[in-house]
This record gives structure tokens, sequence and C-alpha cells, in this order.
């Protein structure tokens, strides 16, 4: 099917670099540059492999901004630095990293060109639907896919490129400036904590996309087998990963793990994780690097593992407003309160029960 995405321009060609003859491009008639024709599946069947295809995308683009943008990390030390990622006894290996290396290390080779094809590419990402197939997948099933849904976001981001230009002469006009390379950072250390960051985030995606498949699989009654689901994405797939083996073997281990997060052996790696990665997404957001996919990843763990969130008073707020009671910790059933008699619509009571 054609694609959903904007159509992109082509950006006018530099001083340095001519027009191309023949760009290759995906036509209105739907189908890709190799003429083969685009195939539309049902969300439900496809849903799986991008739940935990687009996160890692945005995840790994992050990283590379960081360690450019703050880290100062020329092409060739990127390139240098994914390759490392990608031996087999990194726990980030993936096909995503590997082909990542590639990218970063590919020079341009048209006539009368130089530098990197990578630093030439227009910052708009394209969009063929999936993710958000995925996202409402997630939602219509009440399952919390906030790293998903970042990543959906950062395509829709990246497609206001105008917009990002203008709002970028707003604000440098009126003092806020662009990120750039902290002085005197420390390289390696700084590889070290976003690898670790990198780590982090996927487990956290990974459970997400993991939930919607299961919530769905209990709302259909399919009996999936979540870990050879797991073991079926390492024969070819493009999210196939190293640690996928260990997520097989932990759904193997526990058929009713209620969040990837929990296995003994992935809460190891978070917590041996977790103070790289405050260091990355505070890091980044001082600087003003944006960073939604881990930002959110770690808002998604802290928001797990809390004993007590705010949402009472959130439900108190519902209650207030909506007299859509509220549940006590010292008492069974469901309550209203009069909060304020002066609020004459405060005592209706609308509803005895609420979903999400």
């Amino acid at each position: 099917m054609p694609s959903t995405s904007p159509r992109l321009k082509p950006p006018r060609p530099g001083r340095h670099c001519p027009a191309a003859d023949s760009p290759r491009r995906a036509t209105s008639s739907g189908r890709s540059p190799h003429n083969i024709p685009f195939i539309s599946f049902p969300p439900l069947l496809i849903a799986p492999r991008p739940s935990a295809l687009g996160p890692p995308l945005q995840l790994i683009s992050e990283a590379y901004d960081i360690l450019k943008t703050l880290g100062g990390l020329t092409n060739e030390e990127l390139a240098s630095t994914f390759k490392e990622w990608n031996k087999p006894e990194s726990e980030v290996s993936s096909f995503l990293v590997e082909i990542s290396a590639v990218i970063l290390n590919k020079k341009d080779d048209r006539p009368g060109c130089d530098g990197y094809v990578l630093d030439k590419i227009v910052d708009q990402t394209g969009s063929k639907g999936t993710g958000k197939w995925t996202v409402q997948e997630a939602a219509d099933l009440s399952v919390a896919a906030p790293t998903i849904t970042a990543s959906l976001d950062g395509r829709y981001m990246s497609a206001l490129r105008p917009e990002r230009l203008a709002a970028a002469d707003v604000f440098e006009a009126i003092g806020v400036k662009q990120p750039a390379p902290a002085p005197g950072i420390d390289k390696a250390a700084l590889v070290a904590d976003v690898k670790a960051a990198l780590l982090a985030s996927k487990i956290t995606s990974y459970a997400q996309g993991m939930n919607i498949i299961r919530a769905k699989s209990i709302e259909k009654d399919w009996g999936i087998d979540m870990g050879g689901l797991a073991r079926i994405w390492k024969g070819g797939c493009i999210i196939r990963a190293g640690f996928l083996d260990d997520i097989s073997k932990a759904y193997r281990a526990n058929p009713e793990l209620p969040n990837l997060m929990v296995d003994p052996g992935f809460a190891k790696r978070l917590a041996e994780s977790e103070a790289a990665w405050r260091r990355v997404v505070g890091g980044a957001i001082a600087a003003g690097v944006p960073t939604p996919g881990f930002s959110t990843s770690l808002a998604y763990f802290d928001t797990y593992r809390r004993r007590r969130l705010p949402a009472n008073l959130v439900q108190a707020q519902r209650d207030f407003f909506g007299s859509h009671t509220y549940q006590r910790l010292d008492a069974d059933g469901w309550f209203h309160t009069l909060w304020d008699p002066t609020f004459s619509s405060s005592d209706s009571i609308t509803t005895s029960q609420y979903n999400a």
C-alpha cells in the first residue's frame, strides 16, 4: 500500500555534491524502489514485530545523538563504538546495531561529493502505520507502552522539519542555544554510560511489547508461547538481538511472568544500569538533547517499581469533578466524597466503577 508518511522533499544539492540523475524512492503507485508491491497486513498480525522494532530504532538513534552531539565523537569513532557494541559478548548486540556501524562508516562516493552519506540525509523519518497500529492496540488493551509511543512521536516530530528550523531561529534569537559537545568530557565514560542506558531502555521496550502481545493473547485466547515467540524473532528478523535468548529463557522459567523487568536476570541488569541510565538522561536533559525513548523508558521503570504513586490525587480529582468514586486502603468497596458543598455538581454519582 502507499506510504502514509508525509512526502519528503529532497534537499537542495550542496555546493560540493551535484544532484543525482535518477534518485531511487518509493512511488505513488505503492511500490518500493525495487518494484516490489507493499503488502498490507491486518494490524493484529503485524503488530508484534513493530511493537519491538520502533523503539530499538529510536533508542539507537538517541545513543548516536548523545555520543555525537554531547560527546563530540566523530563518525569514525561512532562506527568503531557501534562495531564494539555488536560483538557477540555484548549485551546490546543486534542486527540494528550492526547495520548502524556500517551506515556510520559509509563515505559518500558520488562524483563531486565528500564526507559521509549519513550526514547528508534529511532528518525526517517515514512511517508506514504499523507503529500507530501498535499504540492503538496498546490503548485498547489498557497496556502501558510509553517507549513505543515515544518512538512513534519521535517520527511525527521529525516530520515537522520546517517548523523545527523556524523554532530554532526563534529561540536562538532569545538566547536558547543548540546543544553542543560538553568541554572536557570523558568520551570513554560517556560511551560506557550510553551503552548501559541503551541496554536498560531496550529491556523496558521489549517488556512493553511483550505485554501487548500477552494481553491480546489472553483476550483472544490465542495461547501464545511468549518464550517461543522471542526465539522465533531470532531467525532472520529485523529485531533479532543477542538477548532474545534471555527473553525466551525468562518466559520459559515463568510463563506467567507479569513483566520482563521483574525476571531475576533482567532485574539485575536494570539495577546495574540504573546509575548510568540516570546520568545519561539527566545530562541530555541539561544540555537540551531530546531523548524521548531513554527518558520515557526510565520513567516506565521508575513508575513500575514505585510502591505508591500520586494516582490517589488523580482519582480524588476525578471524584471531585465527576463523582467517579475511589477505593480506600483501609476499607473494601467504592466510595464518593462530597469534597465541597459549594460545588453543586460534585455530589452527582455518575459511575460506580471505572476502567483506566
